[in-house]
């Protein structure tokens, strides 16, 4: 495995402190086939967790590994949160998914299966790519073509979409700041309104006790997502809190409350999805 990790640096497009807001990207490269062959492989680019506050190791590296062997090449975004505010993570994402492709030949990734992984707040992070690759407030001050930054698909872990009723308040609080009362932009940033036929085909798991992040959240996107004809594969685990992760001692935090064996088994329902992109 080739390890190596670099600055995503925003064009100043994207405001006159764009250079400044840099992200970091951790690169996970398989460089081995049975035949010895050099080999194309699909990529999962991965966004932590955390509110928009902070990003949550338990659901990066871990969850990596995990990637890896399944034989995909892996991408860790550590993209910039508070008080940075929305859309710089977004562009950050399309910027690095932009990059992903503009090196698909050196680092032997499919570009046409390219899958944006996130977790909780960073589901929303992967879910707004898929919901506004095709909107130029997006596209245009990277100064990219639309379709450079599509994601082919979205695997989303007790995702954060919606900011009406069931929504996790501090998530958007620190995504728009002191616009977090600004009826059009929360409508704007949620996600359920966002998606549609354009939106890559979905599979995203909750846990029906998520008492931080509702599972509703999850319910309303895939209802919109199958109205607009979008392929959704939805898991609901009874019983679970949020941050999960892996669910594992490996990624407990030494809490008990952690480790839910049942929850253990959204990887390999993950697994096989995957091989249907």
């Amino acid at each position: 495995m080739k390890f190596f990790t670099w600055d995503i640096e925003l064009p100043k497009e994207c405001g006159e402190d764009g250079g400044k807001r840099t992200a970091r990207a951790d690169a996970y490269l398989l460089d081995w086939s049975e035949d010895g062959a050099e080999k194309t492989r699909p990529a999962v680019v991965i966004c932590p967790g955390g509110g928009y506050r902070t990003l949550s190791p338990r659901e990066g590296e871990p969850v990596a590994m995990q990637y890896l062997s399944m034989g995909y090449h892996v991408f860790v975004l550590h993209y910039s949160v508070a008080p940075e505010r929305f859309p710089t993570a977004l562009w950050q994402l399309a910027l690095l998914t932009a990059q992903i492709r503009d090196n698909s030949r050196q680092w032997l990734v499919d570009p046409e299966k390219i899958v944006v992984s996130g977790f909780s707040a960073g589901g929303h992070l992967a879910c707004s790519l898929g919901a506004f690759w095709n909107r130029e407030f997006v596209y245009g001050p990277l100064r990219r073509e639309k379709e450079e930054i599509r994601p082919n698909a979205m695997l989303l872990s007790y995702p954060v979409i919606t900011s009406g009723p069931y929504c996790h308040k501090g998530s958007f609080e620190k995504l728009l700041g002191e616009e977090a009362d600004n009826k059009e932009k929360r409508h704007l940033v949620s996600l359920e309104y966002q998606v549609g036929p354009h939106t890559p085909k979905t599979f995203v798991w909750h846990t029906a006790t998520d008492d931080s992040v509702p599972a509703r959240n999850s319910l309303l996107l895939a209802e919109n997502l199958i109205k607009s004809g979008v392929n959704v594969e939805l898991h609901i685990f009874p019983t679970g809190c949020h941050g999960l992760s892996l669910a594992t001692e490996d990624t407990c935090k030494g809490l008990e409350k952690m480790v839910v064996p049942q929850c253990q088994s959204w990887i390999t329902l993950a697994r096989e999805w995957l091989k249907t992109i």
